[in-house]
């Protein structure tokens, strides 16, 4: 068995659903194993993960309105250190998750039809998020 690990850098604009499965893809595809278990592990307190519908946009719009009404930056929150919108990344985050483990088949991960993996960005200004992946197969 064979191990491979890496950090993805990501560069969001804005908060909402970016899609990182290309760059998932491109690297797992790189490593040459056939077979396995894929971890991919959100290092941010503020933004998460989701497996999520890929086809049709009006989806992720609908989900980053739900969360929006979820979690809302007008909620009076204890926690306001980086300003309005820090508690309810929090919070958006513990409801979505950072990892998720993805099974490899015949060298990519086994993705439905409709799914992508996206970096869900909780925060309203850009940031730079760090996603630790994680291959261990053959």
């Amino acid at each position: 068995m064979r191990q491979a690990t890496t950090l993805l850098r990501i560069d969001t604009r804005r908060r909402g659903l970016l899609d990182v499965t290309p760059d998932v893809l491109r690297w797992v595809a790189a490593q040459g194993m056939t077979t396995g278990l894929l971890t991919v592990f959100c290092r941010h307190t503020s933004a998460s993960l989701v497996i999520q519908e890929n086809a049709a946009p009006a989806v992720r719009r609908d989900m980053e309105a739900y969360f929006d009404r979820l979690a809302p930056e007008s909620g009076t929150y204890e926690h306001d250190d980086e300003g309005p919108d820090d508690m309810p990344a929090h919070l958006r985050t513990a409801l979505t998750g950072v990892q998720l483990s993805i099974p490899v088949i015949d060298g990519a991960p086994a993705l439905g039809t409709w799914q992508g993996i996206y970096l869900f960005e909780h925060r309203t200004s850009p940031h730079r998020r760090s996603l630790a992946l994680h291959l261990s197969g053959e």
